[in-house]
């Protein structure tokens, strides 16, 4: 445990704090680009919209959790350190909030504050979340299991079935699905096959557990 806490603190020092200041600005700014963007899909009419956004229905996309759920995943993973997988995740979705709340504001011209209590709950945690979501790029047991929660979480967002019935939600979101898997992929073929496999045996515990799920 204390080489492995050691090595985190190598790669960190490795990397200049103005370089790590840098890259968490890019990650927050990428955040607000991405909000403006997706509140921007929500106003215009839906004859509005090239053909293709449409088709794929980008804008109910970016309403549901997957994507951003796969977005934070990304940055966890990517980051040096749990702890800036946490910075770095919180200031993204503080980043996305903040542009997409402020367009509905002041140009779209509403304010959802139940919808925003929602998203704002998700960015609190989220800190917590990326820090987990971290130890996933490992190689042990425990990451393994960290990974097939990830797999899990997205599978149930992809996917809706029952006892008689099994649909994708949308192509996107199979899209992202197949992406987490490979982001979260193992050192082996195997390996991976068995990460998907535990993550959707997971997912269907967690569906005949909790009534509700995130779309």
């Amino acid at each position: 445990m204390f080489d492995f806490l050691n090595r985190i603190r190598c790669v960190e020092n490795k990397i200049s704090v103005k370089r790590q200041i840098l890259n968490t600005a890019g990650v927050m700014l990428f955040g607000i680009a991405l909000g403006i963007i997706s509140k921007y899909l929500d106003c215009p009419p839906s004859n509005g919209l090239p053909f293709v956004i449409e088709l794929l229905d980008f804008t109910n996309f970016f309403g549901r959790f997957a994507v951003w759920v796969f977005l934070a995943v990304c940055i966890s993973v990517y980051s040096v350190s749990p702890g800036r997988a946490a910075v770095n995740v919180f200031l993204f979705f503080v980043g996305m909030l903040a542009s997409y709340y402020t367009y509905s504001t002041f140009i779209a011209g509403f304010f959802p504050l139940s919808y925003a209590m929602v998203w704002g709950g998700f960015t609190v945690i989220s800190p917590l979340l990326a820090f987990i979501c971290w130890y996933a790029k490992g190689s042990g047991k425990i990451s393994l299991v960290i990974s097939a929660g990830i797999i899990a979480m997205l599978f149930n967002m992809t996917f809706v079935y029952g006892w008689i019935y099994f649909d994708i939600r949308s192509v996107l979101e199979l899209a992202i699905f197949v992406c987490g898997v490979i982001v979260l992929r193992r050192e082996s073929v195997r390996r991976t096959v068995i990460m998907t496999a535990v993550g959707i045996v997971i997912a269907i515990g967690i569906n005949m557990i909790v009534p509700f799920r995130f779309g």
